[in-house]
């Protein structure tokens, strides 16, 4: 079962996951590119990990071992960096161990903390409360490109050149900006699929040239076509919420 809420952190999204019971048990779930990085607690057998879970490039399949509970602090694009002390790009397509960035002492002493907490996820808005907010030109140019605007009219609202928002982009969300805006113009898409609209309304509103370009970009993201998206009680049981990136 998944549970998503607003955290108290800036920019930030508080979830868990806990084993589904019956014929669902070990499924897992198609968990899709977001931009997001989440900071995890996996427990099994009463034993706890802190993992970091980096930008994806490509969807995959979620941990469905009926025997693992997670729980995640998903951070915004741009969000997580001043937090964990590495350029968004280091993690990309990876799950790392919190201690292979963080000392192990500090790690350990965290994990503690976690463990006898009654509420993993708010004992994880603890470790992240004191984080920095990403800086303006990042966060706006962020809040644009998830608006659909093009990469070089980003520049140019933000006063950068082309070569500085690609430093900073890969640094901050992990990505370039072109890519970047690829992956949320995905989430998007699919957020109109799931909807009910049809491929052709969604290419028309999400900023693809055609419903042959939307089927293209689906399936580079995914390996899926758009209308394995839209409801139906199939696709209800084995996609898994964007931001339940669990596996590890």
């Amino acid at each position: 079962m998944y549970r998503e809420r607003t955290s108290r952190v800036p920019g930030a999204r508080v979830w868990s996951s806990t084993p589904a019971p019956g014929p669902a048990a070990g499924s897992g779930g198609l968990v899709l590119p977001d931009g997001c990085v989440d900071l995890l607690w996996r427990c099994e057998g009463g034993e706890g990990r802190l993992l970091v879970a980096g930008p994806d490039t490509r969807a995959h399949r979620a941990d469905g071992d009926g025997r693992v509970r997670w729980t995640g602090l998903r951070f915004a694009p741009g969000h997580a960096p001043a937090l964990l002390g590495v350029p968004a790009h280091e993690l990309r397509d990876a799950r790392v161990p919190l201690e292979d960035l963080w000392s192990a002492d500090r790690v350990r002493r965290l994990t503690s903390a976690v463990a006898l907490a009654d509420r993993p996820g708010t004992a994880l808005e603890e470790i992240a409360r004191a984080a920095p907010p990403p800086d303006a030109l990042t966060a706006r140019a962020a809040r644009l490109l998830a608006d659909g605007r093009r990469v070089a009219d980003v520049a140019e609202d933000l006063g950068v050149g082309l070569r500085w928002l690609h430093r900073r982009s890969l640094a901050a969300f992990g990505y370039s900006p072109q890519v970047l805006a690829r992956v949320l113009r995905l989430q998007r898409a699919v957020r109109a699929l799931r909807a009910g609209r049809s491929p052709a309304e969604v290419a028309a509103g999400a900023g693809f040239s055609d419903q042959a370009h939307l089927a293209r970009e689906v399936r580079a993201f995914t390996g899926r076509t758009p209308r394995a998206f839209q409801p139906s009680a199939a696709n209800r049981s084995t996609d898994a919420p964007s931001g339940s990136r669990t596996t590890a």
